[in-house]
């Protein structure tokens, strides 16, 4: 598989999502584009090129964005892991000049502007400053006074139109110029583009008051849809408002603030009350209470004292500790998190894509049948006049614009997105946000997942002629090599040094256990299976719990009882997924039946197979695909290396305590930071209010677009009604996205 390379621009300026998707899709078409993403939400490029990118790429990159929106600046963002480019893309002020007014002239492409090189807004921003706030509507409410003007002197005379035509330029002055601008660059079919014909056609069939009055109307639904797009924009910003911006480095007896990029690790860090964990690490002195809302979504504080593990983004609460660092500021959990859920508008989902095709076609459509419109009725109908159904006409295409949708859509899987980032769900792409609805199947990965996989050593059984504590020291020995939780829980429990050179020629038997020389003797310790494959008879003790064997130069020594402990919340887990429709639950695992039986039994969970190899979990995943009907979804849930190969195969691929593993976290397409598997539930308890509050904006635009085209077709409707059908229902769409932002935490 050819290697791609990530780059990511902040497409400073961007503030209309129909823009966002023309860039996306002319920027995908480069050679060399493997893929591109443009995150409206967030103002992020992100783009994967393949070798054949060509030097020139980046400058064609930037070539394109300006031929499109000549006011947006591509500027550098340093992200983890993400290759960064040379250098700022900053227009030059002849390009600034020459495709975008300056403080006080034009809208762009969607009827907004731009903020400018020192944060001044162009026109209209979706930014809206305070004071460019200010300007907007001192502009318009001077439109709106000349137009009052206007409407009190007699009609008919010069000084109407004076008055009309001053109020127009006052109020929409700005649309118009952009317009112009816009077709020169060849981009004809857009919100200025539309509003000025049809206004300025108002204007020419004597409509003075009314193309004013609408021209108003529409600027003040743009003032407010901005205003409710960078709200939207800002409680998302507040989401991923978890990143450090400072460390104190301890040095000796010195203190030193500086950046966390530049803590190395092994540094010790001093965190003071209030303050955030900057990185990773072990806490060495001192003790806090840790606030870890931010990252897992919990609400009671949790305890650090020496030895305890703590993660950059907690916020300290009361003491002061000092910090160990174990991993550098890019590998961190908070740049991990936040890495995550900035790139996860990179996989759209189905209902994205859709909306983009839909948008791309919709405006031509409605703008050809405009034309038609207005041209063969008059000519077959009997006394129709031209000036009637130019009219129609014109409400025809202020109505045109998929606003509400190519906005509203992307901004309602964000805040999805977002708000299970708050819960301490992390989801990599709205495509698997959407995929959560069809899970009917969810497939458990038993020790640390459904357990804790915390193991102790219960029961020994030494066969005859051995002692316990030999037999303890034997396996621990054995075992003194794996990182595995069973061994690692036997070494515990034997409790004392184990010497470097005791142990030779270690093998680890895939699916078995461990062979290896011990003090020139060989050693076997493992499951069942080890000992059948090896011929020795054995004895399989009474109670639950994993069961260890050992056999000594061929003759069977005994046997250790490992038992690892359930979850609280799993049995929850489980109850709670059928409340949310979930209908079959399957445990898979490698451990011996009796225990996994004994598990799922008090667990609730509707099917279990055991004594599992990884390669045996792949193909029950298979068999599960093969019965599934319709659009139907597996989900699989695992916390470990082990569990990779099934995370990747399964529908929707769900890793547990995937900042320990990154293995899990980088197969896994969603994460779950707090080792809780009733996150699951929750989980699709947010994907379905999402797509409620999608598929409402959805029905909800179109339907309204759908009257006020009838309406305006047979002459009902005014300009009044069919600015309201574009920019009103589009400032309703967005508020009704930000209560994605809110979904539930928990599944009840």
């Amino acid at each position: 598989m050819e290697s791609t390379v990530k780059r990511q621009w902040i497409l400073e300026g961007l503030d209309c999502a129909n823009c966002a998707m023309k860039i996306e899709n002319r920027v995908s078409k480069m050679e060399g584009v493997a893929s591109c993403s443009v995150n409206f939400a967030t103002k992020t490029l992100t783009m994967e090129t393949d070798g054949s990118f060509p030097e020139t790429g980046i400058s064609q990159v930037e070539k394109t964005v300006t031929s499109l929106e000549p006011h947006v600046r591509l500027l550098e963002k340093k992200t983890p892991g993400v290759a960064a480019v040379s250098r700022p893309h900053v227009l030059d002020e002849g390009a600034r000049e020459s495709g975008h007014a300056d403080d006080h002239g034009a809208a762009h492409a969607h009827g907004h502007t731009h903020e400018g090189e020192e944060g001044r807004a162009h026109g209209h921003s979706n930014s809206h400053g305070e004071g460019e706030t200010r300007r907007t509507v001192l502009r318009l409410a001077v439109g709106a006074a000349l137009a009052a003007a206007g409407y009190l002197i007699p009609s008919g005379g010069y000084w109407e139109l004076t008055l009309f035509l001053l109020a127009y330029l006052a109020a929409g002055g700005n649309v118009v110029l952009q317009a112009v601008r816009n077709i020169a660059r060849g981009q004809v079919f857009d919100e200025n583009f539309l509003m000025a014909l049809a206004t300025i056609g108002a204007f020419a069939i004597g409509q003075y008051p009314e193309g004013v009055a609408v021209m108003l109307f529409y600027q003040v639904g743009e003032l407010f849809q901005g205003l409710a797009v960078n709200r939207s924009r800002r409680s998302i910003t507040a989401l991923m408002d978890i990143r450090p911006e400072t460390a104190r480095l301890r040095t000796g007896d010195e203190m030193n603030i500086i950046s966390p990029d530049r803590v190395n690790i092994g540094d010790i860090i001093v965190v003071q009350p209030g303050e955030k964990v900057p990185l990773d690490g072990t806490v060495i002195e001192g003790s806090a209470m840790m606030d870890t809302s931010a990252l897992t979504g919990e609400s009671v504080p949790r305890s650090a004292e020496p030895g305890s593990a703590v993660l950059s983004g907690f916020i300290n609460k009361n003491g002061v500790i000092a910090v160990k660092v174990t991993q550098t500021f890019a590998e961190s959990a908070v740049s991990k998190i936040l890495e995550l859920v900035q790139n996860a508008s990179n996989n759209k989902a189905k209902t994205e894509n859709f909306i983009t095709r839909f948008a791309r076609g919709y405006t031509p459509v409605v703008v050809i049948t405009a034309a038609l419109l207005a041209v063969v009725p008059p000519l077959l109908i009997s006394g129709a006049t031209f000036s009637d159904w130019i009219y129609r006409a014109l409400v025809f295409l202020v109505i045109s614009c998929p606003c509400a949708l190519v906005v509203s859509i992307p901004l309602g899987f964000f805040g999805g997105i977002g708000a299970a980032s708050r819960s301490g769900i992390l989801i990599k792409g709205s495509n698997y946000l959407e995929a959560l609805n069809d899970v009917k199947t969810v497939v458990f990965d038993k020790t640390g997942t459904l357990t804790k996989g915390q193991f102790k050593v219960t029961a020994i059984y030494p066969a005859e002629g051995m002692t316990e504590d030999e037999l303890l020291r034997l396996a621990a020995y054995a075992e003194s090599h794996s990182s595995h939780p069973i061994a690692e829980s036997i070494v515990a429990a034997y409790g004392r040094s184990i010497a470097g050179n005791a142990v030779a020629d270690y093998n680890e038997i895939s699916g078995h256990g461990i062979r290896a020389a011990i003090e020139g003797r060989t050693v076997l310790a493992g499951n069942a299976r080890l000992m059948e494959r090896e011929g020795i008879a054995f004895r399989q003790p009474d109670g639950a719990g994993t069961i260890v064997h050992l056999a000594v130069d061929g003759q069977y020594a005994g046997s250790l009882v490992i038992a690892d402990e359930v979850k609280e919340d799993a049995a929850r887990a489980i109850a709670a997924l059928r409340k949310v429709g979930v209908n079959k639950t399957v445990m898979l695992t490698g451990d011996a039946s009796s225990v996994a039986q004994d598990v799922g039994k008090r667990l609730g969970v509707g099917e279990i197979h055991a004594e599992l190899l990884p390669q045996d979990k792949v193909e029950q995943i298979e068999r599960l695909e093969s019965g599934k009907t319709g659009r139907e979804k597996i989900a699989f849930v695992g916390d470990g290396i082990n569990d990779t190969p099934v995370l990747a195969r399964a529908d929707v691929g769900i890793a547990m305590g995937g900042l320990g593993s990154d293995a899990a976290i980088e197969a896994a397409d969603i994460v779950i930071m707090t080792d809780e598997p009733s996150k699951i539930a929750s989980a699709i308890g947010i994907a379905r209010r999402t797509r409620a509050i999608v598929w409402q904006n959805i029905l909800f635009a179109l339907g309204i677009k759908a009257v006020f085209l009838l309406l305006g077709a047979f002459g009902i409707a005014t300009m009044w009604e069919a600015v309201f059908s574009d920019v009103g229902v589009t400032v309703l769409a967005v508020l009704n996205s930000m209560r994605a932002l809110r979904a539930p935490a928990a599944a009840d």
